[in-house]
């Protein structure tokens, strides 16, 4: 997932755990800070770790799926190229078959 956010404009990558009329809770990682983190989770050298966060509905400005397109990666097959493992496998997370989504 890719989290739009404006005031201040950012860009989270991460994973989306809920969302509700407050807010959405993610836990990730600045888009500019991807590359750096992958690079240190791929060398064993991690100085930065993803964060659990809450934002409020009203800094929402969409949510994206992370999705390649073309020849472009995802930034989810990105970290699996460069890491070896995927990012369900990293962060401990349920397999999707196991998710049970209620609205």
């Amino acid at each position: 997932m890719i989290l739009s956010l404006q005031n201040p404009r950012e860009k989270i990558w991460g994973v989306l755990l809920s969302v509700n009329s407050f807010g959405i809770t993610a836990r990730g990682i600045d888009i500019n800070s991807f590359q750096d983190w992958v690079r240190a989770v791929a060398n064993n050298t991690e100085t930065m770790s993803l964060s659990t966060m809450f934002v409020p509905m009203m800094r929402v400005e969409k949510v994206t799926l992370d999705e390649a397109f073309g020849e472009y990666k995802s930034f989810s097959e990105q970290f699996q190229e460069r890491v070896g493992r995927s990012v369900a496998d990293f962060m401990e997370l349920p397999d999707e078959d196991d998710i049970n989504f209620t609205f």
